[in-house]
Parts: structure tokens; sequence; C-alpha cells
């Protein structure tokens, strides 16, 4: 079985590959044509794709084994988004009928997350990244704007299938988002109200049937909200499937991390007194942490080789303790030194899953992003954090 290859990968200089506008299905469409060999390319992708693989029976054919799989994420994903988010539906057809693929394998590559982001025991499928989240505002900002810095961990495998797209919903505001291309929500993205929203994924061990999924919350409260406020708001009270920890910071200068599981949403704040957050997989939040992942789960045998029997958290921890102390150890912060920090190796200059520019076996930072919710700009560079040469794009 193919592994995720860390090789780095030759990619193109970041831009906006499509501009989608009008109803749903129009936005949809629009992204399915325009990225129609990048969508297609993740799908030939899937069948290297281990997490998934792992899940084939050694007796049934692979093109049987993703038939079935489609077929599932469809009967799941279809009838609880034409229930809660009929709009995210229509963007998802519009998708497909632009790729030329299926419904089917468009709502497998969407939901395929929250497919293998399961928990059995002490034995985990892993979702397919990591990632870490900085944002620095006021005093700690060089220039006193709020940033929020992101290092998007992934499989190398996927690399190639990262995308910008700029966003304008009929009855709602442009963003510029980051995501992947078969992708109808939103990863990382900023909108024209200044309201920038990052996303990292969480180890949680409770469930529900279908819903929309986190990504598609993203995308439509940049679609709807100007501010970190009515942002939490709006998502903390949405049904979801799955789970991740979104880092929110508005062109005001306001802050806040919130913590979501199937059934559960924490919110912090930045401490008395300071200016800046950061969060990179595992909950503080009580309400969140109460469903998280034991701190001495480990991983299983029906994960990929290279996670076999490591920690499942504490990585992820140690990288979070790392970021902070090279935070607390700047006066202030601006773009070069958001780059430095994320950039950094961990104390012994040898990278591995707790630096916060990751290199691993499995995940890699595939994608070094900073997000200026006050000017509507991200600088992104599609690399590790420590090769990055940013590309500045507005909205």
């Amino acid at each position: 079985m193919t592994t995720n290859s860390p090789t780095p990968q030759k990619l193109a200089p970041p831009r906006v590959e499509c501009q989608c506008s009008g109803n749903p299905r129009e936005m949809g469409l629009t992204q399915g044509t325009a990225l129609r060999e990048k969508i297609r390319g993740a799908h030939e992708s899937l069948r290297k794709l281990e997490a998934l693989r792992l899940e084939q029976p050694w007796w049934l054919p692979y093109r049987v084994f993703l038939s079935a799989a489609e077929r599932k994420s469809e009967k799941s994903l279809a009838p609880a988004l034409r229930q809660s988010n009929p709009a995210m539906l229509a963007r998802m057809q519009g998708i497909a009928e632009g790729a030329g693929l299926p419904m089917r394998s468009i709502c497998l590559m969407n939901a395929i997350e929250a497919f293998i982001g399961s928990v059995a025991g002490r034995t985990v499928v892993p979702p397919l990244g990591a990632c870490s989240a900085l944002a620095v505002r006021g005093t700690r900002s060089r220039t006193g704007e709020p940033m929020i810095a992101k290092n998007f961990d992934y499989l190398p495998l996927l690399q190639p299938f990262s995308m910008l797209r700029e966003s304008h919903p009929r009855d709602g505001f442009r963003s510029l988002d980051f995501a992947l291309a078969p992708q109808a929500g939103t990863v990382d993205g900023v909108n024209e109200k200044g309201l920038a929203i990052t996303l990292n994924y969480a180890f949680v061990t409770d469930s529900v049937t279908p819903n929309p999924l986190v990504t598609m919350l993203i995308a439509d409260a940049l679609a709807s909200c100007a501010t970190v406020t009515e942002a939490v708001r709006r998502i903390t009270a949405s049904p979801r499937w799955g789970a991740g920890m979104l880092m929110l910071a508005d062109a005001s200068g306001d802050l806040a991390s919130v913590e979501l599981s199937n059934t559960r949403a924490g919110v912090r704040r930045p401490a008395a007194g300071a200016d800046w957050l950061l969060f990179t997989n595992v909950c503080l939040c009580p309400e969140t942490c109460a469903v998280q992942l034991s701190e001495s789960a480990a991983y299983g045998e029906n994960v990929p080789l290279p996670l076999r029997g490591g920690s499942v958290l504490q990585p992820h921890a140690n990288r979070a303790r790392r970021i902070e102390e090279l935070v607390r150890n700047q006066n202030s912060i601006g773009p070069d030194e958001l780059a430095a920090i994320m950039a950094d190796h961990g104390p012994t200059g040898v990278p591995d899953g707790a630096s916060p520019c990751v290199h691993t076996d499995y995940f890699n930072t595939t994608a070094s992003l900073q997000w200026f919710p006050a000017r509507r700009r991200v600088r992104v560079s599609y690399s590790s954090a420590c090769t990055a040469q940013y590309v500045e794009i507005a909205l």
C-alpha cells in the first residue's frame, strides 16, 4: 500500500484560482469547472490515502470499496444537508457537475474527515491533519493590528490540491477562502467585513448523526457575520458533524478561540492583560475537555504505520508549549516574527510532530498562512513554514 510520502511538492505560487458568485449552485459550478483537474486529481489520490485504504477489507477490490464508501457518504451527508443546509448541498451539486464527477464522489471528499476521525476505545483513526494557530493584537502586535498565523499540517499526498477561492454569495459577504479543491466549505478565510476564521482539528469521543461539516459552518459564518461575537454565536448554535478548533479575529481586534466537538462547544478569550491566543489540537475548555480523547491514548494497529504506538495528544501539547515559549520571548510580533515562530524546529533544531513547523513520516506542514483581518489580506505559501516564500493576496 502506498503511504503518504513526505517528499516536498513543487507547486505553482498561490493565487485565487476561482471567483465564485451567485446562488449556491452557481458558485459550486464555477468552482468545479475552474478546478476540474485538481478535483479529479484529488479523487484519484484517494487510492493512495492510507487512512482510507485501511478501512478496505482485504478481499474487496478497491473500486468496489470506493463506490461503497461514496454511496455511504452520500447517504449520510446529503439528507443532513437537505434538512439543515440546503444551500451547501446545492453548492456541492454544482461542484460535482463542474468537475464531471458523481455527487457521491464529492460527498466522500467533503465528509472523509468526519468519517475517518473516529474513536474506538484506545484505537484512533487519525484526522487528515494537525495544525497550529497563533493570534496576536494590540500590545503584542508590532503594528497594533490583529493577525493570525496558521500552519496547515496535512498529508503531503494532498498538498497539490490546496486552493484559494474568492466567494461572493448572492445574499452574503465576499470572502477569500483557503480550502482543498473539492471542498464546498472553508478551512480558513477572511471576509469583506474583516472577520477571519481558521480551523485546526481535534480528537474527541462524542458522536452524532451526520450534520453540516465544520468547514461548512466556517463558510456560512464568513458569508453572514461581521464580528467575532456574531460568528461565535452562530457557529456554537449550529448542529455539526466533526470536531475542530477555530481561531477568530476581526478588524476591531477582538479575538476568540472556539472549540467544537460533535455535541459540545467551548469559547476562550485572551487572558486578562494578554493580547494573544494560541492552540494546536488539544482542547482547553472544560466543555470539550470532557469529551476529548484521554491524555494516555495511543494509536493502535489500524492506523498508518508511522503513527502506531505513538501518543495521540502529546506531540500537539508539546507543540503548543513551544509556541508559547517563543511568543513570550518576543516583546512585539509582526509578520516576520510570526513567520519565524511558525518555522521553528523545536529546542533541538530537529523538526518532528512537536515542533511548530511539522515534519514527520505522516503529517507535514503543507501550507503556511498569515491572515490580516483589518486589511482583508492573507500571506500564503504552499510549503512548510521553514521554506515559506509568502505571496500576499488581497480580497
